[in-house]
């Protein structure tokens, strides 16, 4: 491929949008449904829970929280206004009865008030953060005191055999991972890595680490 079509690819991984959008977050879709389920399990969601996800995608994923946990209701931020559009289509049913709701904002301003949410995730989206330390002083002040947020993101030594994260991408280790969150307010409360199998680029299966940081806001 050439650097133009890399550069393509990867900016439809930050952010599908276009002709090619749809197809792109289904392919996301199937291609971290491991990880994102991963990330709910990590949460310890329980019933009446209010959740955020930054980053959803098309929200495919939505049956795996709110059917175990009809009770609990579900906020989905993202920055594509067409991920934004297709998670309210494929989700409406869950719209309509008030479990979940959708909003776009700008990637580092969480537009909620003070301690709202029980539980906060995101999957994929920790390569793409422009002002992380930003970000993440925003979640700890939306997340309610003894919430949990869950981080999931692909190794480094993974990402850099996919050659597109060249453009764009910032990639974390776990040490990198937590050194960030160092800088916070906020307390790691465990460290998982899991191994999954996806496919590389001639089709073949290959193992991808992924590791998802818990983290907690300490009650005062």
């Amino acid at each position: 491929m050439t650097d133009e079509e890399l550069k393509n690819i990867a900016d439809q991984l930050k952010g599908p949008h276009g002709t090619k959008g749809i197809d792109m977050a289904a392919m996301m879709h199937e291609t971290n449904i491991g990880m994102t389920l991963s990330a709910i399990e990590s949460l310890a969601i329980a019933d009446h829970d209010t959740i955020l996800e930054l980053g959803h995608g098309n929200a495919g994923h939505l049956k795996y929280i709110l059917d175990e946990h009809p009770a609990s209701h579900y906020h989905g931020l993202e920055t594509s206004t067409l991920m934004h559009e297709e998670a309210q289509t494929i989700n409406q049913t869950y719209s309509t009865a008030g479990q979940a709701t959708f909003c776009l904002y700008d990637g580092t301003n969480i537009p909620f008030d003070e301690s709202s949410f029980d539980k906060i995730f995101t999957v994929n989206t920790l390569y793409f953060w422009v002002n992380p330390l930003d970000l993440l002083s925003s979640l700890h002040r939306v997340l309610k005191p003894g919430g949990r947020l869950s981080i999931t993101f692909a190794q480094k030594s993974f990402m850099e055999t996919l050659p597109f994260t060249r453009f764009g991408f910032e990639l974390y280790d776990t040490e990198k991972a937590k050194a960030l969150i160092a800088q916070t307010p906020f307390t790691i409360v465990d460290t998982l890595t899991k191994t999954d199998k996806v496919k590389n680029k001639l089709g073949e299966l290959v193992d991808r680490a992924y590791t998802t940081l818990i983290v907690t806001k300490r009650a005062s």
